[in-house]
């Protein structure tokens, strides 16, 4: 797919996304209309109770998903616990995840309503969406039927997560792997407007670039100062946290572009975006749109994503505990 700049276009491809994203492969909208009607509601109605009391998790939430799409494909191998071998969730990647009790307390509720009816990848899916939705970001469509994965290897999480080191040749590399273009990893790499970053996953950026105690000169001095002198003080520093777009962490909105453009994006990985011409242009048509254009092109995206690798019918199997295999 080529870049996309005009709004004209976006409706149209969104008009084709739409209409494709309704059935894919073994995927439906309304998969549970029949074996437990309530399936989706309970799940909304939960977010929107509790998002609202504790908004910050709307962005682990999210990259909960992510960091679970990318491993195996979106079927919450990411959700369980360790056994003979480390799973996901133990992963440096995965270390800093929260929200695991809140995706168990809905499927508790969801095995009330209608036992081993509903698949926890299914709940994490669809809980992404309501989460962003709660806080006032886009919608998108969520086909649901997807099924459990039985494996969860540390080893895989950690060569498949795209790092916050990566380089933009190395991030496009892992992104079509999943089946993901330039233009999703542009969009995408959006959800960054919402949440934070530990120090850790990007001080040597600020201490030790190269390996000579030098900083990046690809961020803004002023920038890279703040955070020195008020957040990240030191290179060990592995505890404190910033925000990934300041100012408007907890708004989902298209300021973290606007960052960009400014050299102020706090990953490597987010730096990177501005590196390549074609990228830099996708950044730049988001930063100069309205949030509306933004939240077309992100939805656009998450519905590729949330559709990676799934598995569908017989395969795998629908979990009594999101942490537990059967």
């Amino acid at each position: 797919m080529k870049q996309i700049n005009a709004c004209g276009v976006l409706l149209v491809v969104w008009f084709i996304f739409g209409s494709l994203s309704s059935v894919q492969g073994d995927l439906k909208i309304g998969f549970y209309d029949e074996s437990c009607p309530q399936a989706e509601k309970i799940i909304s109605e939960y977010v929107k109770k509790h998002i609202p009391h504790a908004p910050t998790l709307s962005a682990p939430l999210l990259r909960m998903h992510f960091h679970d799409c990318f491993v195996r494909g979106c079927d919450a191998s990411l959700l369980l616990n360790s056994s003979s071998q480390q799973a996901e969730k133990d992963a440096i990647p995965n270390k800093t995840l929260r929200g695991f009790d809140f995706i168990d307390r809905i499927k508790s509720l969801l095995e009330k309503e209608c036992p081993g009816i509903v698949s926890c990848a299914d709940i994490l899916s669809l809980v992404a969406r309501d989460a962003v939705v709660t806080i006032g970001g886009p919608t998108w469509k969520v086909p649901t039927g997807r099924r459990d994965g039985t494996v969860s290897n540390k080893t895989e999480a950690l060569q498949d997560i795209p790092a916050p080191n990566m380089n933009f040749s190395q991030l496009i590399t892992s992104f079509g792997k999943k089946g993901l273009d330039l233009n999703d990893l542009v969009w995408l790499s959006g959800a960054h407007t919402i949440g934070i970053g530990h120090c850790n996953a990007f001080s040597k950026r600020l201490y030790n670039f190269t390996g000579k105690f030098d900083q990046d000169p690809s961020i803004d001095p002023f920038y890279a100062a703040n955070l020195k002198k008020y957040k990240c003080k030191s290179l060990s520093d592995n505890t404190t946290f910033v925000e990934m777009d300041p100012g408007s962490f907890l708004t989902f909105d298209n300021d973290y572009y606007k960052n960009l453009l400014k050299r102020r994006g706090l990953f490597t990985s987010d730096a990177a975006l501005i590196t390549n011409a074609t990228a830099k242009a996708g950044v730049t048509t988001l930063a100069n749109s309205s949030d509306s254009v933004f939240f077309t092109v992100f939805a656009i995206s998450m519905e590729k994503m949330n559709q990676i690798e799934v598995k569908t019918g017989s395969e795998g199997e629908i979990r009594k505990h999101c942490a537990l295999v059967n």
